[in-house]
């Protein structure tokens, strides 16, 4: 061990450490910060024998105290639903197509149900709900199976092909490649694309073999069939892709889509909010509007 030294300028003893020559002093740490550091040692005692703080194997220790986050959280959320219990049970009670008449019950449901959506829908839709490659753009007012609230709502609680609910609303596209030629598929999906351009849905080549396997569901005059929830294909509206290359795939593999039962998941009062405020984001339709197609 080195002997101490004493710097000759300062006469404190150094520690012996020296950096270009210059020495380190071994000064006395300053008395308020060591009171400082102390203090933080003995609050941190306290704190761990108050609160939890110690991980054990499935939880923490819990503190004198008895403290919880999620107890305080679970509270919260508690008396949140307890103040608008009455809201939510308006909500359920209320016919779909009158809660438009009900402004504060409206707001309450646009409000919650876009708490539902951020939570549950964006994933799919998006945040926005405008939509990706195969899942519905919900702004917009080209609806499969119709866009009314009730609709709406009915399509969230059920889902739509999935096997947890038998009344999901159901149908399936034929995969055309077991069924037709590929120079006929391609035909028929050049004809598909120009059909947004006012194309007969029955001329030439391609409007014959859209008479022969297409016209069954989406019509004659190719505006689709919300009772099967089979698309427009003049409203330039496209779920899987409007270039040919996108169609022919379309066409010969016949696109199964698939969307959660929201019921039992969600509760009534949520399938209702977040319908209404899908109904509002831009493409709603009224019970009117509907009967009047």
């Amino acid at each position: 061990m080195s002997e101490k030294r004493i710097d000759p300028v300062t006469g404190t003893e150094t520690t012996g450490h020296s950096w270009d020559g210059i020495e380190e002093l071994n000064n006395p740490l300053p008395r308020w910060w060591l009171w400082t550091f102390y203090g933080t040692i003995i609050w941190g005692v306290i704190y761990m024998i108050l609160f939890p703080a110690w991980p054990l194997v499935n939880e923490a220790t819990s503190g004198l105290l008895g403290y919880s986050t999620r107890a305080n959280v679970a509270a919260e959320i508690e008396a949140a639903e307890a103040a608008n219990a009455d809201l939510r049970q308006g909500l359920v009670n209320t016919e779909m197509a009158a809660l438009p008449q009900n402004e504060e019950l409206h707001r309450f449901a646009v409000s919650a149900g876009g708490a539902v959506f951020r939570t549950n829908c964006s994933q799919c839709h998006g945040s926005g709900a405008q939509g990706a490659l195969g899942y519905p753009n919900l702004l917009d007012d080209a609806w499969l199976w119709g866009g009314s609230l009730d609709e709406i709502a009915y399509t969230v609680r059920h889902g739509i092909r999935n096997e947890d609910d038998p009344d999901a609303r159901w149908s399936e596209m034929p995969a055309f490649g077991d069924i037709l030629e590929e120079q006929e598929i391609v035909t028929l999906a050049e004809h598909v694309a120009s059909l947004p351009e006012g194309t007969d849905p029955l001329a030439g080549p391609g409007g014959e073999l859209f008479d022969m396997n297409c016209a069954s569901c989406h019509g004659t005059d190719a505006k689709g069939d919300r009772t099967v929830g089979a698309p427009d294909l003049t409203d330039a509206i496209w779920l899987y892709g409007s270039d040919v290359d996108s169609l022919v795939e379309t066409i010969t593999e016949g696109p199964f889509g698939v969307m959660p039962a929201w019921g039992e998941r969600l509760g009534e009062a949520e399938v209702r909010a977040v319908a209404a405020y899908v109904h509002q984001l831009g493409g709603g339709e009224s019970p009117e509007a509907q009967q009047g197609e």
